[in-house]
């Protein structure tokens, strides 16, 4: 039984690891590609006209980083930035999916 419960706690304890790992890269990477300098620190822009990204789904920033990537989705700004994201996509939505957009 105590196996059993340190095979479990260790799964736990990696899961989390793994999950804070993603949060760090994807806010390393949301910070050194310069999302902030418009959309805001943590993902709450100060400017009306540039969304705020804080607390908005996984799957929908990632489709919209992958839409401006594309071209599917036109934004001079966007679709110059966008590309220098690829492959960190899932972990900057990750990041800013926990910012609460309140603060």
């Amino acid at each position: 039984m105590k196996k059993i419960f340190y095979i479990l706690i260790t799964f736990v304890l990696t899961a989390f690891s793994m999950s804070s790992l993603a949060n760090s890269e994807g806010e390393a990477m949301y910070n050194a590609l310069g999302c902030a300098s418009c959309h805001g620190e943590n993902g709450r822009s100060k400017d009306e006209s540039i969304p705020s990204l804080a607390g908005n789904d996984v799957d929908w920033i990632v489709q919209q980083l992958e839409y401006f990537q594309s071209g599917e989705r036109q934004n001079a700004y966007m679709n110059a930035m966008a590309p220098m994201a690829e492959g960190f996509e899932q972990s900057i939505a990750e990041y800013l999916a926990i910012q609460d957009p309140q603060k």
